[in-house]
């Protein structure tokens, strides 16, 4: 029996930096499928929004993982690393190479450490009590309370991550024990996966900013108005409500700013999304970044990529 590490390239990476073109191109060299590691991407009917690609896009390449939760279902961390675990088994069944691409760190670092979740129930009731709480005095309240019994998860934490905030506090609650101190309890098993992670960054911020402007503008013509409406009308939809690409044109909605104000606040929120992942990403140590704005095209940078992805694999 083999027993030896599966060999998991990902491309990860901000919004709009090409991850998904790159991950096409790399699966093709490979004969690989992709696994998309986009926590939002996973919404059946979230496309234009999560820039989730097409039949098109895709190039006959298999995708996993995408547009399979409906709105209404909660969906964790936990859950994903399941499925994906799934998922990967059954490509290297079929002898493919698996690749995980997306700009979901969270989701990514969760599956190629090998974090083995608590068994601790949910507590639902302390949960609305607070996202109530939240509402009234603002997430940093939260942050702040979460700092005084876990400061090593609240300093890595940005106060709009709510739901991450209040997960913490309730594992605390709920078992006495520390978000942090569960993580590091959880990395005791040795991963399963030789995990080879590509970070696309850029030099100048700049070239990456006019690139998400450029997108927020074509997923305009695409129909996200329209998708956004669908997405706040749902009444039971609160994770997609408070997504980057449909909170954006609430007050649009609500008659209370022009179009244009609501376009300019999404690319706005984006591109502050993008430094966060940004950070979150330059905390491994372990990655190879690869500077979009230092290649002529896609071509040569999927050379540069694949170079990497041959010398870990045969390291």
């Amino acid at each position: 029996m083999d027993n030896r590490p599966i060999f998991l390239p990902v491309v990860a990476g901000p919004t709009a930096s090409g991850k998904t073109a790159l991950a096409i191109e790399l699966a093709k060299r490979f004969n690989g499928e992709v696994v998309s590691a986009d926590s939002m991407q996973i919404y059946s009917e979230l496309r234009i929004g999560t820039a989730r690609p097409d039949e098109q896009e895709m190039m006959g390449i298999p995708h996993h993982l995408m547009g399979f939760v409906p709105l209404s279902r909660r969906y964790s961390v936990a859950d994903y690393v399941e499925d994906a675990r799934r998922v990967i088994s059954e490509i290297v069944s079929r002898g493919k190479m698996p690749l995980m691409c997306g700009g979901t760190g969270l989701y990514i670092d969760s599956l190629v450490d090998n974090l083995q979740f608590s068994e601790d129930k949910e507590d639902l009731e302390y949960r609305e009590h607070l996202k109530a709480r939240a509402e009234r005095e603002g997430s940093e309240a939260l942050l702040e309370e979460l700092r005084a019994v876990d400061p090593e998860t609240a300093n890595k934490l940005h106060p709009n991550n709510l739901g991450r905030i209040i997960r913490a506090l309730e594992i605390y609650r709920n078992t006495g024990i520390t978000m942090s101190e569960q993580v590091r309890r959880s990395k005791s098993q040795p991963s399963p996966y030789k995990a080879c992670i590509i970070v696309l960054d850029c030099r100048d911020r700049k070239f990456l900013y006019d690139r998400i402007n450029r997108r927020v503008d074509a997923m305009m013509a695409a129909g996200l108005l329209e998708e956004a409406r669908f997405v706040l009308s749902q009444p039971e939809a609160p994770t997609a409500k408070q997504a980057i690409g449909y909170k954006e044109f609430a007050p649009y909605f609500a008659g209370e700013i022009p179009l244009e104000k609501a376009v300019e606040d999404l690319k706005q929120a984006t591109r502050r999304y993008a430094k966060r992942q940004l950070s979150w990403f330059h905390r491994r140590k372990d990655a190879h970044f690869l500077y979009i704005d230092e290649y002529p095209g896609a071509g040569p940078l999927a050379d540069a990529a694949a170079a990497i992805l041959e010398e870990s694999r045969n390291g």
